[in-house]
């Protein structure tokens, strides 16, 4: 598999030459079309410095062989020719020019052409005497030196697209060492942590790199961050989870072992043998139940969503929670029905957390508040119980955490309760908030977003 940095390093380089390619291209045959432009408008100069002599103006003349001297140059050749093709008058010292054919022509004409593998430029241009065209002017030039001005021109291009081609390598190759340097170590300590099994994050040691570089390294490391969370609390939970089993079956086995040993002669030990034993199974199932729970909790797709009327599930509630524990619950909310879009057998499971653990902490009557806003649903539960301490509210969250005085088991519960709470309310895009005072009482505020079927 061809990596980042060879990859990258290749299209720079494909696509370096192929501009250079075109750019000296383009240098090359704009140079040609301009110095060639140049030398035709030289010749050009010197036919009409020709023509304007007063010598030419006499056919007689057109033959005299000091007629074209003062006008020659090296790799030049100038003649005069009849309309017959005959040349009278040519001067010229290359036997290349000399022995070029002769070709007449009653208008004005020039251009290039190759001859011998080499470049020839001219001109031709008709002689007239009293508007009658009497013979032709031709002047034709070597390109000798504009050609040796051309290949080093080449040679001088090809020279720096070289060196331009070996700058973009070394440079790219540097440039991606610095651009993959932190992909690079974050691979390094995915290795790392996949051989140790210990979790740490990339450090840049103070490098300034890319805002792009510093986002991805900001999102492992924020990643690598949430994982050492996830892990602890697991960790944690499988403490909380082995001290919460194991006290129900010391319990259980202890007096199993004593019904076993003696007790099951003693009526009265066999009868709290039994009691104890029948609690602590019901607690273990209870734990197990809420640890289940807890579970599936975690998963995004653990609701089923549902149009219901908020108010009357809640009224229903309090009237069922009343017959079972006798308790007076008050349920305040607007004359009207309050459509809520949520998963209602989980808002009701919710409500019910809720409401034991004020059921389990408070003696007097228990009020659920409803209101309802342009974009929320807000309820509020609150009671006349013994109150949670400052220092406590933090932690009410946190799974097998109780208040009620280290672990003390008198109100039957088994700490994920709330955590089951607010994950049901995580779920559902809402908060939730503690408000307590010691011996005053409790209240916990739910808010929910309305949101549309």
């Amino acid at each position: 598999m061809m990596t980042l940095r060879r990859r990258f390093t290749l299209f720079t380089i494909f696509w370096l030459i192929f501009i250079l390619i075109l750019f000296n291209i383009f240098v090359y045959f704009f140079v040609i079309k301009i110095t060639t432009r140049s030398e035709q408008t030289v010749l050009t100069n010197k036919v009409n410095l020709i023509l304007d002599n007063k010598r030419m103006e006499t056919p007689g003349n057109l033959d005299d062989p000091d007629l074209l001297t003062e006008f020659y140059n090296v790799n030049e050749m100038i003649r005069i020719i009849t309309p017959s093709g005959q040349i009278i008058n040519q001067i010229g010292s290359d036997e290349e020019l000399l022995a070029l054919p002769t070709d007449y022509r009653l208008t004005h004409n020039k251009g290039v052409n190759s001859y011998a593998g080499k470049r020839v430029l001219y001109l031709k241009e008709p002689i007239y005497d009293e508007m009658k065209v009497v013979a032709m002017l031709e002047i034709v030039r070597k390109l000798n030196v504009l050609d040796s001005y051309l290949q080093i021109l080449v040679g001088a291009l090809a020279v720096t697209s070289m060196g331009a081609v070996l700058f973009a390598i070394f440079g790219t190759f540097w440039f991606t060492s610095r651009l993959t340097a932190p992909i690079q170590h974050m691979v390094q300590t995915m290795r790392e942590i996949d051989r140790s099994g210990k979790l740490r994050q990339i450090d840049l040691g103070g490098r300034e790199e890319s805002a792009e570089l510093q986002q991805l390294v900001r999102a492992f490391n924020q990643m690598i961050d949430r994982l050492d969370r996830t892990f602890e609390k697991q960790k944690r939970f499988v403490a909380d989870a082995s001290h919460e089993l194991k006290t129900p079956l010391t319990v259980i086995s202890s007096y199993a072992n004593m019904l076993k040993r003696w007790g099951r002669d003693d009526e009265k030990v066999r009868d709290e043998a039994v009691l104890a034993i029948s609690n602590e199974a019901v607690r273990l199932q209870n734990l197990t139940k809420s640890m289940l729970m807890l579970a599936e909790a975690e998963q995004e797709d653990w609701l089923k969503l549902e149009r219901f009327d908020i108010v009357k599930m809640i009224d229903e509630m309090a009237r069922m929670m009343h017959t079972t524990f006798h308790r007076t619950i008050r349920v305040h909310s607007e004359p009207v029905g309050m459509m809520m879009y949520a998963d209602k057998d989980k808002i009701r499971q919710l409500m019910v957390i809720l409401l034991d653990n004020a059921i389990k902490y408070s003696k007097e009557s228990i009020d659920i508040h409803i209101s309802s806003t342009k974009n929320a649903i807000r309820i509020d539960v609150e009671d006349k119980g013994i109150g949670i301490p400052e220092q406590e509210i933090p932690h009410l969250f946190e799974r097998f955490y109780r208040v009620d005085g280290a672990r003390a088991r008198s109100t039957g519960g088994v700490g994920l309760g709330l955590s089951i709470a607010k994950r049901i309310v995580e779920l559902h895009d809402g908060s939730i908030d503690v408000f307590s005072k010691p011996n005053q009482g409790t209240a916990i505020a739910l808010q929910f977003p309305k949101k549309n079927h």
